[in-house]
């Protein structure tokens, strides 16, 4: 078979199953598509998700229907500011061996799935946050020097309420970066809050069906970066990255005033990816730039850090990502896209 023939064909398919696991999961799920949608984009990108929103929205609802409709290990730690890290990861005990010695063995904590939520995460103290920092980097966790693997696929979906509430902290930068997408859980319309008091009012409720397993899920994950970037295309994803950089060779007006740190490559990284996700489902085997400009703002919202005058006069970080994308060009202001290093080592 001939190899594009070969790889359309895995593209039609991943397309029936992603549409399979959406409708599986808009049987419990009503109405934000936008959410349900990013949160599969991080599954099928291998990143992780933080879903932001006040109590009652769904988004416990949403990542436990997920992990019905995915034939996964699913574990649920609920985050309280009396939860320590060892209740997390696990921790060693001593455990009497058949001919008497006391030997030391470790205790799985919850962590040890692979899909994990972490609900109402930033109702933990910064220690306990912190703990997650290993696991959804490295896969792996470290107890008493010894490292844990994690089981494959491995996803943390996390919850948090709005900041401004009481009892809660602010997570850190660095696990912040470490989250794919951040989604913001608007409040249902009227005809959506219609259909959820029909649907659980009634007693019928809906059970949704499991679709795919880990295997299949590392089998799509691998495909979706088959998908090709144009070099203007990635120069563009790129140069916005640049553009939240305050006071570098690409940051607008918005940055130098509003921002005070800007994006990782990590920020870079998420952009390309969903955007080939976006492509795939689109029916295209190539991203365009309206496909980075779709995905811009949940990659990027949590991975820019305001500064005082920001919050100030209430400016909301997706406020500067629009501004800032609206003044960067597709076409490079040069007019060229500078080839990757290793490319130049390779042509040298």
């Amino acid at each position: 078979m001939n190899p594009s023939n070969e790889f359309e064909d895995q593209a039609k398919e991943f397309r029936k199953q992603y549409d399979r696991v959406y409708q599986e999961i808009s049987k419990v799920i009503v109405g934000h598509a936008d959410i349900v949608n990013g949160v599969l984009t991080c599954l099928f990108a291998g990143g992780h998700a933080l879903l932001e929103g006040v109590p009652g929205l769904g988004k416990t609802l949403l990542i436990r229907t997920l992990s019905q409709v995915l034939d996964l290990q699913f574990n649920r730690i609920q985050f309280t500011p009396d939860l320590m890290p060892s209740d997390i990861m696990g921790t060693n005990i001593i455990n009497e061996t058949p001919d008497g010695q006391r030997v030391f063995s470790f205790q799985k904590g919850p962590l040890f799935a692979q899909i994990v939520l972490a609900d109402e995460i930033n109702r933990a103290t910064p220690k306990t946050q912190s703990a997650l920092l290993e696991a959804m980097q490295e896969h792996s966790v470290t107890v008493g020097g010894i490292i844990h693997r994690l089981e494959e696929p491995f996803f943390v979906m996390a919850t948090q309420n709005p900041i401004e509430q009481e009892g809660t902290y602010p997570l850190p930068e660095a696990q912040l970066d470490r989250f794919f997408f951040k989604l913001v859980v608007e409040y249902s319309t009227r005809e959506e809050l219609s259909t959820i008091i029909d649907r659980t009012t009634r007693g019928d409720w809906a059970q949704p069906e499991k679709v795919m397993d880990g295997t299949t899920i590392r089998k799509w994950q691998a495909l979706i970066r088959k998908v090709f970037v144009a070099p203007q295309v990635q120069d563009f994803a790129v140069r916005l990255i640049l553009a939240t950089h305050p006071n570098g060779p690409f940051a607008s007006n918005v940055t130098n005033r509003f921002l005070r740190f800007g994006s990782s490559p990590r920020g870079a990284q998420a952009i390309v990816l969903a955007a080939k996700i976006r492509a795939m489902l689109d029916g295209r085997f190539n991203v365009s730039f309206d496909d980075v400009r779709k995905v811009y703002t949940p990659a990027l919202r949590h991975r820019v850090l305001l500064n005082f005058e920001a919050q100030a006069e209430n400016i909301s970080p997706d406020s500067v990502l629009t501004e800032i994308i609206a003044d960067v060009k597709e076409k490079a202001p040069d007019g060229q896209v500078p080839l990757p290093s290793s490319e130049k080592v390779m042509r040298k």
